[in-house]
């Protein structure tokens, strides 16, 4: 009966403490945590004892118990005091202490240490506790609002050097290091347990996460002051800003895995890490082997076209470029403390990037290095890779043995159906298997939109599935060309067109690509935001000849010659189809060059590759000697030289004359040296010597029964 008793009444002085701190004025707070001594005489060896309740009249805190019974009038103010049996109200510290949310051994080895040289740190110390029992019991805003009205109170001023420093921000800085060090420390100690020994702990761990949050909001409220300058103040909140939520993050994802036991009690598809280690490297490789070459042009910055990672590759690499190498502070330094014993994965992504760590060891190991490694910022991305990973570790297992884990993260942590499934179709586009692409097919039209990632459109391409590539990219939006998108994304938009026989769309998609590119007002703005260099005429080259190699590939070349190509186009497609002559004289390319010109009456030009190209047959049939190779080369050869010759007699006589006689220069975007090259280099744009000699020659014109010349 006493015990219950006593138990009440510790419950009631702790509910009262509490409200009159969570209705203590800010400024009042900082009085509160001040230091007090008797002031009933001067000589302070005859009293100066430590001052724990209020005057009832004037409410100072000047006189001690003992003092307070025999003084008349207040030390500070001279006001009567009242003569009663009434007790003096506790001052708000030592009220915390009574309600038992301040240890009173703690106050007592405070005072212990208290001298003259230590009073300003008891000063702060018991602001600290203040601040301690705030955070404890759900009073953040208490703290935020001692930032805001005291600390950005510019007005809030005093004489008294400890009330002074009191007003700092950087008091409040310092207890956010002091509590955020405590509290990894408490983390350390819980992460070392067994899992069943961290699953008794569950509770505390949630106090922590919320002592964290609390934090979190104080800093954020604290930085608002110093947002917009370069201060070292600022630089150093940031810091700390960032290790808490990283630990906060961790911690979270922590206790979702213990509440699953690591799932210790869900069967991987992998016998073993060597196991899972073995199938990554086999997906890297068949990726590296169905990558499509850069054949555009190998010397340019263009590195979009030359890669063949895979999604968890990228996402992790992202991880490292936000992580940043500024120099460690403390809180930092902290963090490394959380990783388990023995683990080396944090050195080994330190020494070869995170994504050199894929597939992580262990479930621990993946929340250690996702969430204690890059940008707080990126928490999404990091959910996103978890997800990733407990796809890989489950897929190909029967659905109800490991769905519901999947399911229970996602509700855990807000991630929506989309982010969901959008991880899934990342994992199954890596996966190599036919069924992982049939998978991800079928989940693509209920992902796909303005936000999917560019490079889906390119490993279906790579995966020899284009038209699921093009669906992919007109659920995007992005396939029309109206809009502003990278280089790559440009090159994979022509390539899938090409593959899904769509020439002309592919044709109209880059000269819009191109116009866009050469907005400059518009190009410039889009350059800053995603630090690329985009020069138009590059991208004409770059398209152009994308086309031009893959029309040859598909032997579209016939069709690609009837576009309204413009002069600038041409350039391009001259040299790619010359280039492809050079290393295979038996192929059609050069002659369906010397076509592409006669189309367009353009005789001479037609002439002059004819004869560039029968030098390179003749060539070849002396080094030849196959009868079949031979005879196809001559075969060839006779039919384009009586198309040429049969366009050259329409020439007026003049020019048939010095055309023969090798007296008329080079014309249009063919070579003017008499050498044939081993290959153009398509890095630099020909400029024709001459105009178009055909615009200042009268053309011929069909009457009757043949072409007359006016």
């Amino acid at each position: 009966m006493d015990g219950r008793k006593f138990d009440e009444s510790t419950a009631s002085r702790r509910q009262k403490a509490l409200v009159d701190l969570a209705s203590v004025d800010p400024m009042e707070l900082c009085n509160e945590a001040k230091v007090e001594r008797c002031r009933a005489t001067r000589d302070l060896r005859s009293c100066g004892r430590h001052v724990q309740r209020v005057l009832i009249s004037c409410g100072h805190a000047a006189l001690c118990e003992e003092c307070s019974q025999r003084c008349d009038v207040c030390p500070i103010c001279r006001t009567t005091l009242s003569k009663g049996g009434n007790e003096l109200p506790l001052r708000l510290y030592y009220e915390c202490i009574e309600g038992g949310l301040i240890s009173k051994r703690y106050d007592d080895r405070l005072q212990d240490k208290e001298d003259g040289e230590n009073k300003l740190i008891a000063d702060i110390q018991r602001l600290y506790s203040l601040f301690d029992v705030a955070l404890e019991n759900n009073l953040v805003s208490l703290i935020c609002h001692y930032v805001t009205d005291v600390c950005m109170d510019e007005s809030a001023v005093s004489s008294d050097p400890v009330i002074a420093f009191l007003l700092d921000e950087k008091v409040v800085k310092d207890w956010c290091w002091r509590t955020f060090k405590t509290l990894l420390t408490e983390l350390q100690g819980i992460y070392s347990l067994t899992v069943e020994e961290m699953n008794g702990k569950l509770g505390s761990l949630l106090k922590i996460s919320s002592k964290l949050a609390g934090m979190s909001n104080v800093l954020e409220v604290l930085e608002s002051s110093f947002r917009g300058s370069v201060s070292a103040m600022f630089q150093d909140l940031n810091h700390l800003q960032d290790s808490i939520l990283k630990t906060k993050q961790h911690l979270e994802i922590m206790t979702w895995c213990i509440r699953h036991q690591f799932l210790e009690n869900v069967k991987s598809r992998y016998s073993d890490f060597a196991s899972w280690r073995s199938s990554f490297r086999e997906r890297k490789s068949a990726a590296t082997k169905r990558a499509w070459p850069d054949i555009v042009n190998k010397n340019m910055e263009f590195s979009e076209q030359s890669t063949s990672s895979l999604f968890i590759e990228d996402a992790l690499s992202n991880l490292d470029t936000e992580q940043g190498h500024a120099e460690k502070d403390e809180g930092e330094l902290d963090i490394t403390s959380l990783l388990t014993a023995g683990d080396n994965s944090f050195l080994r992504s330190r020494l070869h990037g995170m994504a050199g760590c894929y597939p992580f060891e262990s479930l621990r190991a993946a929340v250690d290095l996702l969430f204690l490694n890059g940008n707080s910022d990126l928490v999404v991305a990091k959910e996103a890779i978890f997800l990733y990973f407990l796809f890989d570790r489950h897929w190909t297992m029967p659905v109800e043995e490991w769905r519901h884990v999947v399911d229970d993260f996602a509700v855990t942590f807000s991630v929506t159906r989309h982010s969901l499934l959008e991880s899934f179709a990342f994992y199954l586009l890596d996966d190599h298997s036919d069924e992982a692409l049939k998978e991800a097919s079928r989940l693509l039209p209920e992902i796909s939109g303005p936000t999917t990632h560019p490079k889906v459109a390119k490993t279906l391409l790579e995966r020899q599935n284009p038209d699921a590539a093009l669906m992919v990219m007109r659920w995007s939006g992005r396939d029309g060309g109206a809009g502003l998108v990278s280089l790559g994304e440009a090159v994979t938009a022509v390539r899938v067109r090409v593959e899904c026989g769509l020439l002309t769309e592919a044709f109209m998609y880059q000269r819009t690509a191109v116009a866009k590119a050469k907005d400059k007002k518009v190009m410039d703005d889009y350059d800053e935001i995603n630090g690329q260099y985009c020069d138009w005429l590059q991208w004409l080259e770059i398209l152009v000849a994308e086309i031009c190699c893959l029309c040859i590939r598909r032997n579209l070349v016939d069709r690609m010659i009837e576009l309204p190509w413009n002069p600038n186009e041409e350039k391009h497609l001259h040299k790619c189809l010359f280039d492809f002559a050079i290393d295979d004289p038996s192929s059609t390319a050069g002659s369906l060059l010397v076509v592409f010109y006669l189309q367009r009456y353009r005789y001479i030009e037609a002439y002059q590759v004819d004869r560039k190209l029968e030098t390179l047959e003749e060539d070849l049939i002396s080094r030849n000697q196959s009868d079949e190779t031979s005879y196809k080369l001559r075969s060839l050869s006779h039919w384009r030289k009586g198309l040429v010759s049969r366009s050259v007699e329409l020439l007026p006589d003049i020019l048939q004359q010095q055309l023969k006689s090798g007296n008329l220069p080079e014309v249009g975007g063919i070579p003017s040296n008499e050498n044939i090259p081993a290959k153009s280099d398509l890095q630099k744009v020909q400029e024709p010597i001459l105009g178009n000699l055909l615009f200042k020659v009268p053309q011929p014109k069909w009457e009757g029964n043949g072409f007359v010349y006016p």
